[in-house]
């Protein structure tokens, strides 16, 4: 009796398991042999699913934001208690997601950034999660506040 996978569920695993070990090693430091290694999976079967390593890395980072819960923001609570939430929810994993997508964006152009899948994917998610907590007039200028936050915050050791 042949084995019968479900192609889409053992893609999504992937692209689970791989975004751990990009969030651990970084972008650079990757191939996609040592991601097959790592995985378990040979090369070949590793690329059959992902013809690139950064199909991979979209896959993975629709994987991040699909899993992204959009209920934290809770419509009872006032704007800055979602804001205060919101810079808990994006302080977790600042520091390895903001090395990861500074090494995955190194040598990129501008012109690539503003057209890399990902890249626009997840500042779609960011976007869209502090648009439904201070509406669209204020949405670029809260999330460039947030992420500026976080980040003198990590620079000074906080």
């Amino acid at each position: 009796m042949p084995k019968i996978v479900d192609h889409d569920a053992y893609r999504r695993s992937l692209a689970e398991r791989a975004a751990r070990l990009f969030s651990e090693y970084g972008y650079g430091a990757l191939g996609m042999r040592k991601i097959a290694t790592h995985l378990g999976v040979s090369k070949s079967a590793l690329y059959h699913y992902f013809p690139t390593k950064e199909d991979l890395f979209l896959a993975c980072t629709n994987q991040v934001m699909a899993n992204f819960d959009p209920d934290i923001v809770d419509p009872t609570a006032s704007e800055e208690e979602n804001l205060r939430c919101l810079t808990d929810v994006f302080q977790k994993d600042f520091a390895s997601e903001m090395a990861l997508t500074f090494d995955y964006l190194r040598g990129k152009s501008q012109a690539e950034i503003a057209n890399d899948e990902a890249m626009q994917l997840a500042l779609k998610a960011y976007r869209d999660l502090v648009e439904s907590v201070v509406g669209p007039s204020r949405t670029e200028e809260v999330l460039a506040g947030l992420f500026g936050s976080l980040m003198v915050a990590y620079f000074s050791g906080r």
